[in-house]
């Protein structure tokens, strides 16, 4: 048996988007992602994918659930082979649940992030105060020209030029939290703050938890930029700079801008540019490319123009290959070798600065051969058989398959070669039309018919299974008759409530998997989730509405148990047990307020 925690974990690590596209074209559409559902044959897009919810549902045939759902459907295998083809993806391995061992041990590590992510939380607390009373840090980001309002949107802060600074704030010091988290230093049985009379830039995970931070020096001291070391919470290769922050620019401008560095991002958005990231300290992996690939359909890289800044794009170009799909536009932007976007920005304005990134950036075919032909003399046939050495094994990584086929065209073109004869030469074929296989369900026959109206307790468990972090409003006391739909419902609060970290729809759908309420909540998201409306995370509004439902259906349990004793006090009279539930039962109660 794998443990309930371990699929928390692997749900929380992989992202329904990443392992659906894999298999199935999915369009950006709002906030969601949409496509021809792989489960039965329709010409218009009915099947949704969730990124906040990591949850799909067709809206046409009614299939839906988590990745590993997922994978169970369409590949065909159990769920212990599925949650084992997910894990082995991301270098994950599977426990198996013997006696209660490796559920503690899974509590633990949970536990151990929530304090780490407490941890940071605290400090950039402790930092951002700090930075009130430094006027060298204040007056630093004064002549950076940052408003209150920028400093604010990112956190900035400022690290003491104190050895010990972070003493004033955790006791005790250093803790194993501290260690762990990368903010203190242990060498030769001393221990001191890793950072020190630094600007302080906190680091976000997509979630918005604190795992990490960036720093740069205040003085001439080095290095000028320094950042956290990896740690159980901080990955620097999975994570970017910024993206939390510009998750509503990038959405508004239909793309986003990659560039090396934290002040970079902090700079643009000052001048009006919000959409911006940075990686962390290191080349741009293939899991930046994934991650930015899930915000829009339009990414942006820009680099400076010396020798270091195309090393860089380079390494960007060639680490996002593996990635490209035909509906996703990389673009290259190169500045002057005198500039970076800050100080670019602030020499010419926002503006030249976008219509250089719009119109004078190089999409990513175009410097692919850039580059690979830039010191190869083409008019020679040495020179054409270097370019076909060079490129061919690039070529070979891209997946897309119309970008892939007009790339190898282009290089058939340019050596002169037919691209028959050039494939054969590469020991290739030319790609063949692909015939999707088609999974045997089919559209209910009946499919004007409209389902039952939904009742209050159908409802409460619709909204909960969308916004799972409304089980802190349900409780439902043992001494009521808890059957049905109620049962159900009180089974997954009661799961919800259990895990010790926050879980998404998928997750909780896998948390129902192979109990006796899973048929109840499979046909309720049938027949009661038919529109990307309805799937929308509820508001403020929608929660109060949730809290009253919850109190009703709590006076009307009571109310049906106190008739059910009333009627028997009719014709019998009542056990000491059933007078005291009479009581209690009488006596008035209210939902959690939390």
């Amino acid at each position: 048996m794998i443990p309930s925690e371990f699929i928390d974990e692997l749900l929380n690590k992989i992202d329904v988007v990443d392992v659906i596209e894999e298999f199935v074209p999915l369009k950006k559409s709002g906030a969601n992602y949409m496509a021809c559902c792989p489960f039965h044959k329709e010409k218009s897009p009915s099947f949704s994918v969730s990124p906040s919810k990591q949850f799909y549902h067709c809206f046409g045939c009614g299939v839906h659930g988590s990745a590993i759902g997922f994978i169970m459907e369409y590949q065909g295998l159990s769920f212990q082979e599925a949650v084992q083809f997910l894990a082995d993806r991301i270098g994950m391995t599977v426990p198996r649940q013997i006696g209660n061992s490796n559920s503690q041990a899974h509590k633990a590590l949970k536990q151990q992030q929530q304090t780490l992510e407490q941890t940071t939380a605290d400090a950039a607390t402790f930092y951002q105060q700090q930075l009130k009373t430094s006027p060298s840090a204040q007056n630093y980001l004064q002549q950076r020209g940052l408003s209150d309002e920028i400093i604010l949107h990112y956190g900035l802060g400022y690290a003491p030029d104190d050895w010990q600074a972070l003493a004033k704030v955790f006791q005790p010091y250093p803790s194993n939290a501290l260690v762990n988290s990368g903010m203190v230093i242990t060498k030769d049985d001393r221990h001191y703050d890793r950072f020190r009379n630094r600007i302080m830039f906190p680091i976000r995970s997509t979630r918005g938890q604190i795992i990490g931070f960036g720093a740069r020096i205040l003085d001439s001291g080095e290095p000028k930029y320094l950042n956290s070391p990896e740690t159980p919470l901080f990955d620097k290769g999975r994570n970017l700079y910024g993206l939390y922050e510009a998750r509503a620019a990038i959405k508004e401008a239909q793309r986003v801008l990659v560039v090396e560095g934290y002040m970079d991002v902090v700079a643009l958005a000052q001048f009006g540019l919000g959409y911006a990231v940075a990686a962390l300290g290191t080349a741009t992996t293939a899991e930046h490319v994934r991650l930015l690939m899930r915000q829009s359909d339009h990414i942006y890289f820009c680099f400076d123009g010396d020798s270091a800044g195309k090393k860089a794009a380079w390494r960007a170009l060639e680490n996002a290959l593996p990635q490209l799909k035909d509906d996703k536009i990389l673009h290259f932007l190169f500045l002057p070798a005198e500039h970076d976007p800050d100080s670019y920005v602030r020499s010419y304005g926002l503006k030249p600065f976008e219509d250089a990134l719009l119109n004078q950036s190089l999409p990513l075919s175009a410097y692919f051969w850039q580059v690979l032909t830039e010191n190869i003399d083409m008019d020679t046939q040495e020179g054409k058989a270097e370019l076909i050495k060079t490129a061919s094994p690039l070529l070979a990584q891209i997946k897309a398959p119309a970008l892939s086929f007009l790339l190898r065209q282009e290089l058939s073109r340019k050596v002169g070669i037919d691209e028959h004869n050039l494939a054969q030469l590469l020991g290739q074929e030319l790609p063949r039309p692909q015939t999707i296989r088609q999974k045997s369900y089919q559209l209910p026959r009946n499919t004007f018919r409209q389902p039952p109206v939904m009742s209050l307790v159908q409802k409460q468990i619709r909204a909960l299974l969308i916004n799972p972090q409304w089980a802190v409003y349900i409780e439902l006391p043992e001494y009521l008759d808890l059957h049905g739909d109620y049962a159900c419902l009180a089974a997954l609060a009661e799961r919800i409530q259990a895990s010790v970290t926050p879980l998404n729809s998928g997750a909780v759908l896998e948390l129902m998997r192979n109990t006796e309420f899973e048929p109840v909540i499979r046909q309720i998201i049938h027949d009661y989730m038919d529109s990307p409306d309805v799937m929308q995370p509820g508001n403020e509004d929608d929660c109060t509405t949730f809290r009253q439902g919850m109190q009703k259906l709590l006076d009307n349990l009571k109310t049906q148990q106190i008739d059910a004793l009333k009627r028997k006090l009719q014709h019998e009279r009542l056990s000491a047990d059933e007078k005291q539930l009479l009581l209690l039962l009488l006596s008035p109660s209210k939902m959690p307020s939390v």
